[in-house]
């Protein structure tokens, strides 16, 4: 015997089939269920029963809600794209509208209770997203910084893709990124390494990934003030008068100011010259300020700035320093003169940055701090031979200014001592210097012969002085070891240079403040410089990482090559 089957109708009801023939089941569901539909209707208009106004306007308002409610499904439709997945209500049926990754907008029927999402919780949804990317103190991630890893003293640039804008260091292992939004090297980062803390390298915001929140705590203003050290004018003013040490993270001490830079293969040169300039005070008080050189967009400028900020700043976390950032701005715009890994000469190098700098930050009178340290100006006597007669001789007076002074050097005796050593002669100080008295001829051969006398005219506030120990030849070039005897305080100009009147009153007396060395053989040596510190009334010696107390007579006993004088007030 055959058992009847249970049909599934359109309305969720079930029919059982009492004859084999399903479709005379159908055929009869569908007169029921037109005539159960149709019944109300027949039974109020043959009882008589009109609609009252009441429900006229029930009526009409029901259609409203359903226009408005339409309405809204389609304005959640729109935004869709923003809140990523949304529920919305359409006719008796409930849809949910998704957002795949390529945009395109998918629905998937939802079975269950109906949940109508209008304008009002569509704008609720919209400020809980807003609340969620406000500024907030208490990010559960900021016991991964790790302070240790932290080096900002590389060129800001992303380590994926190498671009400078937009760039973040990852506060827990150290590395740049670019980007913070989805699909950045940042954001990526942060998903699969789960790091979660970045600093912007320029406003120096933090912010957590990949939330997206920014993270408000005072215990990161330590990092801050390592990405970018700040002083005030009363700091700058007691810098010479601090005696102070300070300490790193490893445990070990430094003096601010005193600090050792990176040697990056062959760029000793370089370090030394930053030594001795950061002894120059209104130099280093005028790049510890910002403000001084903001209006200047040289690359030169804002990385010179910052590195004598770094090496004056006492809350480091290491005790030195790198001048990597740097030496890449002076590899740029000197177009590769000077660049790493390359040995170069610390007078030639002196003079460029000197003359760079001054080009970047000179205002309409030509002048800036450059010139107002270390700008002297000299008086100029040129004879030269006549084309009439033996004895005719021309007469040329004229006025230059100067950054360096240099000084010539007596030869290197030919012949050997008693004991078979080679001789290394001493000269004073002040009998090279008789070559500015203005009396002294030097004989010049180029761009003709003739010969030369120098008259110091205006001293400078800081005096720089050459030591010309390299001469080149056709073959090699060769190093004079002629020792300089100089006094480390108390130089007195007058005393051997005559001056003219108008500055004979001005200050002429100077001390020694950096006395730049060099030892070895001339392509395959290195250098050091010994430097004064005012606030102990202490000589340092200084060769990149190397940082040491020495003794005043040890500095006298050095082959001077380049020396820095600050007129004694």
């Amino acid at each position: 015997m055959k058992l009847p089957r249970q049909i599934l109708c359109p309305d969720g009801k079930t029919e059982v089939e009492h004859t084999p023939d399903s479709s005379r089941a159908r055929s009869s569901w569908v007169v029921r269920s037109f005539t159960n539909r149709l019944a109300e209707p027949l039974r109020r208009l043959l009882a008589g029963d009109s609609l009252g106004e009441a429900q006229v306007k029930a009526e009409e308002k029901k259609k409203d809600n359903k226009d408005s409610r339409a309405v809204s499904a389609l304005k959640l439709e729109k935004r869709a794209s923003e809140f990523g997945e949304m529920v919305v209500m359409k006719s008796e049926e409930l849809d949910r509208i998704m957002v795949d990754e390529q945009g395109s907008i998918k629905r998937q029927k939802v079975e269950g209770a109906v949940h109508v999402v209008d304008d009002d919780q569509q704008g609720s949804s919209l400020q809980r997203r807003r609340r969620q990317l406000q500024p907030r103190g208490d990010c559960p991630y900021l016991d991964t910084v790790n302070r240790q890893v932290l080096d900002f003293d590389f060129e800001k640039k992303c380590s994926v893709s190498l671009e400078k804008l937009d760039v973040y260091a990852c506060l827990v292992c150290g590395k740049y990124y670019q980007g913070r939004r989805k699909n950045t090297h940042a954001y990526t980062h942060s998903l699969e390494a789960d790091h979660h803390v970045y600093i912007n390298l320029q406003n120096e915001k933090v912010y957590c990934l990949p939330d997206g929140y920014e993270i408000l705590d005072p215990s990161l203003d330590d990092i801050r003030h390592i990405l970018n050290p700040r002083f005030t004018v009363e700091q700058v003013a007691q810098l010479d008068k601090n005696r102070q040490w300070s300490r790193a993270l490893d445990g070990s001490d430094y003096l601010p100011g005193m600090v050792g830079l990176n040697k990056l293969q062959g760029t000793d040169f370089m370090n030394v010259t930053i030594q001795s300039l950061m002894r120059v005070t209104p130099l280093r008080n005028f790049f510890l300020i910002p403000e001084n050189y903001q209006h200047c967009q040289s690359s030169l400028v804002q990385c010179f700035g910052e590195l004598t900020r770094k090496i004056w700043h006492a809350r480091n976390f290491k005790g030195q320093v790198s001048p990597h950032e740097f030496l890449q701005a002076v590899t740029e715009v000197s177009k590769k003169r000077f660049c790493i890994g390359q040995q170069s000469d610390p007078l030639e190098f002196l003079q460029w940055l000197l003359k760079a700098l001054h080009a970047e930050l000179k205002n309409s009178k030509n002048n800036s701090v450059i010139y107002d340290c270390f700008q002297g100006e000299l008086e100029v006597m040129k004879e030269t031979d006549g084309n009439t007669g033996d004895d005719d001789v021309l007469m040329e007076k004229s006025r230059m200014s100067f950054l360096v002074l240099g000084l010539d050097l007596p030869p290197q005796p030919l012949f050997k001592d008693v004991m078979d050593k080679s001789i290394i002669p001493q000269v004073p100080l002040f009998d090279i210097l008789k070559k500015f008295d203005g009396e002294t001829a030097t004989e010049v051969v180029r761009p003709q012969r003739a010969w030369v006398k120098y008259r110091v005219t205006k001293l400078p506030k800081y005096l720089i002085l050459h030591m010309q120990r390299f001469k080149e030849n056709n073959f090699f070039i060769e190093k004079n070891p002629t020792i300089v005897n100089f006094p480390l305080k108390n130089l007195e100009l007058k005393d051997y240079i005559p001056l003219p009147r108008k500055i004979e009153k001005s200050p002429s007396k100077y001390d020694l403040i950096a006395n730049l060395v060099h030892d070895g053989r001339p392509k395959e040596g290195s250098y050091r410089v010994f430097v004064h510190r005012k606030s102990e009334e202490l000589w340092y010696e200084m060769q990149n990482l190397h940082v040491s107390e020495t003794l005043p007579q040890m500095v006298a006993l050095s082959e001077a090559y380049l020396q820095i004088y600050e007129q004694h007030h």
